[in-house]
């Protein structure tokens, strides 16, 4: 699968299921006939977790997880509809592809896109029985391109401690390596337009004080440590693989 294919526009996301569409959208009621109706632009919906809300407990606690999933989350995709309404040019596309064109000025779009696709690979990546280490091809790459494992945590650590909100990433570049960089507010390093790092992210954290403050208040170092005993290396190293 090319890196173009890691997100399509159809699907859902079920509980339990390791590697899974986690972008969707709605193309329109069906007419008397049953056919799909035609509509000018898809509209994308929020996905569902795939792990219930007290599931990543005590790590990210419930409260955090309810309101930054259906509220934060949900009020993206709800923006970002109604941004794609109001413009020209993206019928038809993927998220991948609005974002790689996204212009810088285009706010409505690139922020409430970026924040959709972060959000959607963000529960994606985490689970109830996450941790440790990545195994097999995934770790031999890391060790390659980072020197240890230890040193590529060391790294993203220091991508998340990015001064005010963003996120911070691991990417596989147009090169095919792997790399570690930040982006502020919803940018993403899909977008060519706007992101100073582009490639295909893998992994990603979100720092803005909402993802963590109910729980860890300022200490955005803690909840950065916390994080690494969430991720789900597998699904990671299958995202690895798509992108290269």
């Amino acid at each position: 699968m090319k890196k173009r294919d890691f997100l399509r526009l159809s699907g859902t996301v079920a509980v339990g299921t390791m590697m899974i569409p986690m972008i969707s959208c709605k193309t329109g009621d069906k007419d008397s006939n049953g056919e799909a109706k035609k509509v000018s632009q898809m509209e994308f919906e929020l996905p569902d977790l795939p792990y219930g809300y007290a599931a990543l407990a005590p790590a990210i606690d419930e409260q955090t997880m309810k309101i930054h999933h259906g509220k934060h989350h949900a009020g993206y995709v709800r923006k970002l509809n109604a941004a794609l309404a109001e413009s020209k040019g993206y019928e038809g596309n993927s998220l991948e592809e609005i974002l790689a064109k996204v212009d810088p000025s285009e706010t409505g779009i690139r922020n409430n896109g970026g924040g959709h696709y972060n959000h959607s690979l963000f529960w994606n990546i985490m689970s109830p029985d996450g941790g440790g280490e990545p195994s097999s091809d995934l770790a031999a790459a890391i060790s390659a391109d980072f020197g240890s494992f230890s040193e590529f945590r060391s790294a993203f650590t220091a991508a998340a401690g990015l001064f005010g909100s963003g996120w911070a990433w691991l990417i596989v570049t147009n090169e095919g390596q792997l790399a570690v960089c930040s982006t502020p507010n919803q940018d993403n390093p899909l977008m060519k337009n706007v992101s100073e790092t582009t490639g295909q992210p893998i992994l990603g954290l979100d720092v803005w004080e909402h993802a963590y403050y109910l729980n860890y208040q300022n200490r955005r170092s803690d909840y950065i440590e916390q994080f690494f005993s969430l991720i789900d290396w597998g699904t990671v190293e299958k995202h690895w693989k798509a992108a290269r």
